[in-house]
């Protein structure tokens, strides 16, 4: 399930942001789904490697 602009608002609002645009939540909603889409691959291509149907806690964190 990806970020949405909500989610992505909540997060910068939580972070010390008072106001935050529809347009930097829809950015930082896209960069972030990029970023846990890259560490899902990778993380999946490491269980693979290790002969692993289960992705671990380790493969996201090395993936990571």
């Amino acid at each position: 399930m990806p970020i949405t602009r909500q989610s992505a608002k909540k997060i910068l609002k939580e972070s010390g942001a008072t106001r935050v645009s529809d347009s930097a939540a829809d950015e930082f909603a896209e960069i972030v789904n990029r970023f846990a889409y890259s560490v899902a691959k990778k993380a999946v291509k490491l269980s693979l490697h290790a002969k692993r149907a289960t992705v671990k806690k380790d493969d996201i964190e090395l993936a990571s």
